[in-house]
């Protein structure tokens, strides 16, 4: 009898299993060979579920940031205050936990930056639209919960934008040591300015 195979869960099984070589060797490095042998294909079933190594990313990135947004789905509805929420819709840029995440998200950047393919663009906008409508909503319900003023939406594109650009900044100067402080400064300081306290 025939062994049926489903082939988007083996596209992710490919996936996951490269995850830590990728993570050691780093894309450029990496030969399909040395990723068929760590998921245990041969190279030419490679090829059946990718047609290349920055698609076998593109997955693994896509499958990653699944799982993250549930944990952070569950975090945020603890989080009591707006200003809590926004630090931890940001943390992704820091925290321990999405410390793998991060490694695999720059090499995903880099080579969207430098072969722009159709479908990575795509993609790249497709999160981009994702996680700032996630975001915009957070500052719609701190708005209707009187905690910000009502302006305060006119922003929200550069404040999501922010913690995007302090990452890569982070990440190709010394100008940013500590990520984490910053964004937390930034916040905080933000939230002064904008007179939470006069808003309730």
């Amino acid at each position: 009898m025939a062994i049926i195979v489903d082939k988007e869960q083996k596209r992710k099984d490919i996936a996951l299993a490269s995850k830590e070589i990728i993570i050691e060797k780093g894309i450029h490095d990496l030969t399909i060979s040395q990723i068929a042998q760590t998921a245990g294909i041969g190279k030419g079933t490679f090829y059946e579920y990718f047609k290349s190594k920055e698609e076998l990313l593109f997955e693994l990135v896509n499958l990653l940031m699944s799982e993250y947004n549930i944990k952070k789905e569950i975090r945020l509805a603890k989080a009591e205050s707006t200003k809590d929420k926004i630090k931890i819709f940001a943390d992704f840029f820091y925290d321990e936990e999405s410390k793998e995440l991060r490694v695999l998200y720059k090499m995903f950047i880099g080579i969207s930056l430098l072969s722009p393919e159709k479908e990575m663009v795509d993609f790249q906008t497709e999160c981009f639209n994702y996680y700032y409508q996630w975001f915009e909503r957070l500052i719609q319900e701190g708005i209707e919960k009187k905690e910000i003023p009502p302006q305060t939406i006119v922003m929200a594109k550069g404040l999501f934008s922010m913690a995007k650009g302090l990452f890569i900044a982070s990440e190709t100067t010394h100008s940013i040591e500590d990520v984490k402080t910053e964004l937390d400064l930034f916040i905080d300081t933000l939230f002064e300015v904008i007179g939470i306290k006069e808003c309730k």
